[in-house]
């Protein structure tokens, strides 16, 4: 199954400890999609804006690894799962079930997206956009 990352899970060293079977394909920018971090975990989630791209990393994933990530994401409580029409095929995301207003990363966490943005060579701009949009 193809699953589209775009915060913590863009880091490879994090991905592969959740998901041993997770291989990265290629690096895709979400189109009518805005980056933003949110909830009282200051998590990556993703909301609908029209003209605005999310960049990310699309990884192929296993059954098994869709389970983990689904307890790593607290889904159903905190994330739900949409799904994305890629070139015919279904690919997998996450975003937040309480869209609570902007709350700044922790340095740890940022520091995990940063490594996984270099990981994945994904537009740094995108992220520091992001962390200055505080609505």
């Amino acid at each position: 199954m193809l699953y589209f990352a775009y915060g913590s899970n863009l880091n490879h060293f994090q991905m592969k400890r959740r998901c041993k079977d997770s291989i990265f394909l290629k690096k895709y920018n979400l189109k009518d999609f805005k980056l933003t971090f949110r909830s009282k975990y200051r998590a990556a989630d993703i909301e609908r804006k029209k003209n605005s791209i999310v960049p990310g990393g699309i990884f192929e994933i296993s059954k098994s690894d869709e389970k983990k990530l689904d307890l790593y994401e607290d889904f159903p409580i905190l994330y739900k799962k949409i799904y994305i029409n890629y070139y015919n095929k279904k690919m997998m995301t996450y975003t937040m079930v309480d869209k609570t207003e902007f709350r700044y990363p922790t340095e740890r966490y940022l520091n995990v997206v940063k490594r996984g943005y270099k990981d994945c060579n994904l537009d740094m701009k995108y992220l520091i956009t992001a962390l200055k949009n505080t609505r």
